[in-house]
């Protein structure tokens, strides 16, 4: 196990990685299972032909999920002192669209301290391979202190 991160661990302005992913079907299809969404934006070509996008574009929940901080760097840092994610906010800015890469990140935003633990809030970001900002967001999570 990694030496743990705890509340007092953190600065505003660290940042943490989430691997890049290249978004394709399979993103899509198990998306659907899992949720139940069928919408024809995210599914059917011939719709979307129709559409302002033209094609096919990722469900913003699906791209909220890849900004999970358990699919980040930081993830193994805060096996014994996360206590939960309290609450989590996202802007979708761009579309994106089958081959696309994205790029996820986690930046210390705002840290309040707090009796026995301390709010960690991070901004999550989504860029694309161009660069561009698709998702900008929050996360923010309940976090221990090492001495309480």
């Amino acid at each position: 196990m990694e030496e743990q991160k705890f509340f007092e661990d953190f600065q505003v302005g660290d940042t943490f990685k989430i691997p890049s992913k290249t978004i394709h079907d399979g993103h899509f299809l198990f998306f659907a299972g899992l949720t139940g969404d069928a919408h024809p934006i995210h599914y059917d070509d011939e719709y979307c032909k129709k559409h302002m996008f033209g094609k096919r574009v990722a469900h913003g929940l699906l791209l909220t999920t890849m900004t999970a901080l358990g699919g980040s760097t930081l993830s193994s840092y805060v096996e014994d002192s996360m206590v939960a994610l309290m609450s989590q906010t996202s802007s979708f800015l761009k579309p994106v669209f089958i081959g696309d890469t994205i790029y996820p990140e986690l930046e210390v935003s705002e840290l309040i301290p707090k009796k026995k633990n301390g709010v960690v809030k991070f901004r999550a970001v989504i860029k694309n391979q161009a660069g561009d900002l698709v998702l900008d967001g929050e996360h923010v999570y309940l976090v221990k202190k090492r001495s309480t």
